[in-house]
């Protein structure tokens, strides 16, 4: 018995990739489908690629990319076109002029280029052409063609100059977008760590699952030779009764044990977004938890943290969107300041008509030079006709009250900000030391409780061997034997809870992506 015993617990190892048989009974799915095995890289690829939640933080990213590229419209040139007719009848006041009826037709065609500077300016540029035609007499040239080509421009000197306030709307929505970047990292660095805490969980909940099992076959192996002793006179009845209650109780461990196996695997199946129905094959872990001493110190996971963590990368950006808020306040409190240029070159042309003597009051048309369109336009590109005009506007507001009120609010929210990324950045210090804290303490937990399970077989084989000369009895065997389950459970516990650390350090340090070399176009991916 004693060695038969000793062989069982040598079998268990400290942590074993389980076989289906450690599955709860009906957990191997309706349908009698083999489980699925799944590491943990595999579950976390799953949960970066189909899980919601993280599909909501990616769309956010995308809205905020978008709002980037609509806010750098501002810069795009604008391109005009404009056509122009009009036809004008009136009657005659004068013989002279126009028999009973003046009339007037005039076509007119432009296209123009406007673009906004950096510094907060406009510069613009048109070229332009028409035609202008009149039945009144004494008209020298008619039709008339004329075009025109002009340059403007105005520059903000005091309020609205600077290209902070000008590229004001694109620098606060890039920040925006890094920050919902920062926020999809974030996310995806809590997806992986509960991935990790799940996945670690099933596998505590499985391999707990086999401790008491085993428990429950060494309880029952005890009640067989206590039934046959006491059969033979050898053991009192009480002890096979004792034995019975304990096989009984162990039982029901066993039934809650495979309720919390079917729930973590359920919830874990949630978090990869695997499907419920009953052809699915069940989740069955392919990995183990490695023991490995953790060799990072308080003062690199504190540096690595200050670098890494998105949290406080976005509260960085906050703060700058908030100097740009109260940059674009204070200029907006300086009086309006205005310079204005402007350059024009017209072109002429059209059918010169010659009078009898050169006298157009003679009415009477002895000739006609024909001219063009084209010649107009011609004249104004070659700039043969110089305009220049330049100005400046000052206006100075009586009353700035509301603009005041906007910066003494833009400077509140300036210090608000900086004092919540102080206190991220203290957040940060404690979370980071507490990480290190329990790798170092679970580390030793793991020590101590492999040390407590190897000392509680060693304890369960000595009260064997004094139940085998007659020296124990049930009671004792049964209760180092529930011992043992313990020690079992406590050292899977430790170790389970040792590699949570890890991974909680990880996050803590905003390392995890890059340590599983997970990319934010992975998550962009992301199946809907």
């Amino acid at each position: 018995m004693k060695t038969h015993i000793r062989s069982l617990i040598r079998k268990i190892p400290a942590l074993l990739v389980l076989p289906p048989l450690l599955l709860p009974a009906g957990a191997a799915g309706q349908d009698n489908a083999a489980p699925q095995a799944l590491g943990l890289e595999d579950c976390i690829v799953q949960a970066v690629r189909k899980n919601l939640g993280v599909a909501v933080q990616v769309q956010g990213f995308r809205l905020a990319e978008t709002a980037v590229v609509r806010a750098e419209e501002k810069f795009i040139p604008s391109l005009s076109f404009d056509y122009y007719r009009d036809s004008r009848n009136s009657a005659s006041y004068s013989w002279i002029e126009a028999a009973d009826i003046v009339s007037t037709t005039a076509r007119t065609y432009s296209a123009g280029l406007s673009q906004s500077v950096p510094f907060g300016g406009t510069l613009s540029l048109s070229l332009g052409a028409g035609r202008n035609f009149s039945n009144s007499l004494f008209q020298t040239v008619n039709p008339r063609y004329s075009g025109s080509l002009s340059f403007s421009f105005s520059q903000p000197l005091l309020k609205g100059f600077g290209w902070k306030t000008s590229l004001k709307e694109i620098l606060v929505a890039q920040n925006t977008r890094d920050i919902a970047e920062n926020d999809l990292r974030a996310s995806l660095l809590q997806i992986i760590y509960t991935v990790e805490q799940t996945y670690w969980e099933l596998v505590y909940r499985i391999e707990s699952l086999a401790v008491q099992r085993q428990s429950l076959r060494l309880a029952e192996d005890l009640l067989d030779k206590s039934r046959k002793e006491a059969e033979i006179g050898t053991l009192a009845p009480k002890e096979v009764i004792s034995a019975q209650a304990e096989v009984a109780s162990r039982k029901a461990d066993i039934l809650q044990a495979e309720m919390l196996v079917r729930d973590t695997a359920d919830a874990l199946r949630g978090l990869i977004c695997a499907p419920f129905d009953k052809a699915s094959p069940d989740i069955l872990p392919a990995d183990k938890p490695a023991f490995q001493k953790s060799e990072i110190g308080l003062d690199e996971a504190l540096a690595a943290a200050l670098r890494n963590r998105p949290d406080l990368q976005s509260s960085a950006l906050g703060v700058k969107n908030k100097e740009l808020d109260f940059a674009y306040a204070k200029n907006q409190n300086l009086p309006s300041l205005s310079l204005n240029a402007q350059y024009w070159s017209p072109g002429l042309s059209g059918d010169r008509i010659l009078f009898q003597d050169g006298n157009p009051l003679t009415g009477v048309i002895v000739g006609r030079v024909p001219g063009t369109s084209s010649q107009a336009v011609r004249d104004a590109l070659h700039f043969r006709y110089n305009n220049w005009s330049v100005s400046l506007s000052l206006d100075i507001p009586l009353s700035s009250l509301f603009t005041r009120a906007a910066l003494a609010q833009a400077r509140e929210s300036l210090d608000q900000e900086a004092l919540r990324l102080k206190e991220r950045e203290q957040n940060a210090v404690i979370e980071i030391r507490a990480a290190v804290r329990a790798v170092e303490t679970n580390y030793e937990r793991v020590n101590a409780r492999r040390t407590a399970r190897e000392l509680a077989e060693e304890k369960l084989a000595a009260e064997e061997a004094k139940l085998k000369v007659g020296l124990s009895n049930n009671y004792f065997v049964l209760n180092y034997q529930r011992d043992l389950a313990a020690a079992r459970t406590a050292e899977l516990r430790a170790l389970v809870d040792y590699t949570l650390s890890l991974g909680q350090l990880d996050k803590a340090m905003g390392t995890s992506l890059e340590k599983r070399r997970i990319r934010i176009a992975d998550a962009a991916e992301v199946e809907r």
